[in-house]
């Protein structure tokens, strides 16, 4: 009865989960889209805006009428679309339109972060266990440097370190306010994550009947690496996609809301929960409605990601009388 409901079950969660993320996703990419139709710049100080509503004219900072009255306080949320459906910021820019900024930008961050996780981890990964012996020490030994730094202490240790100078290598050059800065260091932080887990699989098939009788032929390595042993484990690496992507967007998150991710101009959904901090009990949905995007879109993320696995692990579907 227990694995029957499960079946049931999982399914569509896991379709609901895709469904949400696409969702939420797909409102982001309209970002650029809303902020034109409703007119709104969402990196623009407009602190003497003034809006219709329900046909009066409403000033969109507010005189404070608590303690003294000294300084102003945004409008808060009108529910109609277009015009200040969140509320305003304290620099009286549309929440409702950072909000789509900021979460196409985390977006971007988390999704190139985890390719570039991927490749390079897994090259690593195959490289160390195909070919073992010295390679492999050498790799390993990187490995468990970078695994041995807890990860936000690492990212933060990096963020500091690069965030005033950017970081150049070789040719090419990352300056201190681009979005390839956060990509590149929460990729970096997550490398071991994938590669070591890639190098143990691939241990495994180096051993196998297939692998040792291509090696026999006289295969090229690359070959066997490419065409044997790559396939085997890209079911892992299929798995690895949601889920990397939610660590990679919350990574983000707090490196933003601690100023050393994404710089203004630029918007996510961390630098949004910061510009809210000081709002939290006069305008608290300048900070709830980042922070509910990121529990959501990492919520969806981490059911899609175990929705993949039960899908795609044989041994999962055995265990579960699917196989």
């Amino acid at each position: 009865m227990k694995k029957m409901w499960y079946r049931s079950v999982s399914r569509p969660v896991g379709h609901a989960a895709l469904f949400l993320f696409l969702i939420i996703l797909g409102m982001c990419l309209l970002a650029p889209a809303y902020a034109a139709w409703a007119g709104m710049d969402p990196f623009k100080s407009t602190l003497d805006a003034t809006i219709t509503l329900n046909g009066q004219t409403v000033n969109v900072m507010e005189q404070s009428t608590e303690g003294l009255g000294l300084g102003y306080n945004p409008i808060g949320p009108t529910w109609e679309i277009g015009n200040y459906f969140l509320g305003a910021d304290n620099q009286g820019r549309d929440v409702m339109t950072r909000l789509l900024y900021g979460g196409l930008n985390s977006f971007l961050i988390a999704s190139a972060a985890t390719i570039f996780t991927l490749l390079v981890g897994t090259t690593l990964g195959l490289v160390a266990g195909f070919f073992g012996g010295f390679v492999d020490t050498v790799l390993s030994r990187i490995l468990d440097i970078l695994w041995a730094f807890p990860v936000y202490l690492l990212a933060i240790s990096l963020s500091i370190v690069l965030i005033a100078h950017g970081i150049q290598i070789g040719p090419i050059t990352i300056e201190s306010g681009s979005l390839w800065l956060p990509i590149f260091i929460i990729g970096v932080v997550f490398i071991p994550y994938v590669a070591r887990p890639i190098r143990g699989q691939v241990l495994s098939l180096r051993e196998s009947e297939f692998v040792l009788a291509a090696i026999g032929l006289g295969v090229p390595s690359h070959r066997i690496l490419l065409r044997d042993i790559l396939p085997n484990v890209s079911t892992t690496l299929i798995v690895f996609v949601p889920l990397m992507m939610a660590l990679n967007m919350l990574t983000e998150s707090a490196l933003s809301f601690l100023s050393i991710g994404v710089q203004p101009p630029d918007a996510s959904w961390g630098t949004i929960i910061q510009d809210g901090q000081g709002l939290l009990y006069s305008r608290p949905m300048v900070a709830l409605a980042p922070g509910l995007a990121i529990v959501l879109s990492v919520l969806a993320l981490n059911v899609l990601g175990d929705g993949l696995r039960d899908a795609l692990d044989p041994r999962s579907k055995i265990k579960l009388g699917r196989g």
